[in-house]
């Protein structure tokens, strides 16, 4: 019998730009207030240029009575100010991370810090927090976009875990393959660790082939062409989109996946449905 349950969903925000984005934030984090996550996740600028924002709207779910796990990116920033941002956290309940190493903000072409790696973040929130926070860290079911090859990939999600991570979220895939090709790799060298997916609902093709391209996530050849042949009839996409991720999501489920975890892009309707047609 699969371990799955509705406590196993998480859905990812990010922060709103200004008032109205506001407004439509909390509209959706009410509408999804029936999925009942364990958790929700609040992203993180590079350079630190929604640092602020982050931390706000984790305050935000906090009140609507939400767990909120603030991202956290070691890039540029230093340990003192790393630990200022914990400290903070700490003292305002918050008890989950993700732990990045994030991107290099525009024209930083080298990195002073020490702060090098995620795996490097992880080893420094477990000494300074020792275990008040359950850290999450990234997994790369496809490969990290800036890695030279799958084994140094896997190499550097083990010290990620060896370092003190909790549990993991993905990348978005398409292809369950990937996923449980990625989670056997990690198994045989001792990571026991909840490896949970990120599944990114499909709802407009320009916009998810700007971020797959970005994050190195591959549009299987026939979700492209068929995205492509509906040209702009969004109903169509919306509805195709639903049908491909909610297969995705159901054989992730029945295989052993231990959640899903969606990337709302800040927006309700899709992942409502795609939760609503799964089976658990």
């Amino acid at each position: 019998m699969s371990s799955f349950s509705k406590e196993s969903f998480s859905l990812e925000f990010f922060p709103p730009r200004d008032q109205a984005g506001r407004e439509r934030l909390v509209s959706t984090a009410k509408q999804l207030q029936i999925i009942n996550p364990s958790y929700v996740s609040v992203t993180f600028g590079a350079g630190g240029s929604t640092r602020e924002g982050t931390a706000e709207t984790v305050r935000l779910f906090s009140r609507m009575g939400y767990e909120a796990a603030p991202h956290l990116s070691c890039i540029g920033a230093d340990r003192d100010s790393i630990c200022q941002i914990l400290d903070a956290y700490r003292a305002e309940g918050v008890k989950r991370l993700v732990a990045l190493r994030g991107d290099l903000p525009s024209g930083m072409g080298v990195v002073s810090s020490d702060l090098r790696h995620a795996s490097d973040l992880v080893k420094l929130v477990r000494e300074h927090s020792g275990d008040w926070f359950h850290i999450e860290v990234a997994a790369y079911p496809e490969m990290h976009p800036q890695a030279q090859g799958f084994e140094q990939d896997i190499e550097h999600f083990v010290q990620k875990v060896r370092a003190g991570a909790d549990s993991a979220i993905t990348q978005y895939f398409f292809n369950p393959d990937a996923y449980f090709s990625f989670v056997d790799s990690v198994r045989a060298k001792g990571v026991d660790i909840p490896i949970v997916p990120g599944i990114m609902p499909i709802t407009n093709h320009t916009q998810l082939v700007r971020f797959s391209q970005m994050c190195g996530a591959e549009i299987p050849r026939w979700i492209r062409l068929r995205l492509a042949e509906f040209g702009d009839d969004r109903q169509s996409i919306r509805q195709f989109g639903t049908e491909v991720v909610t297969r995705l999501c159901q054989e992730l489920i029945d295989n052993g996946a231990p959640g899903i975890h969606f990337y709302t892009l800040n927006n309700a309707e899709a992942t409502l449905s795609i939760w609503e047609n799964l089976s658990y």
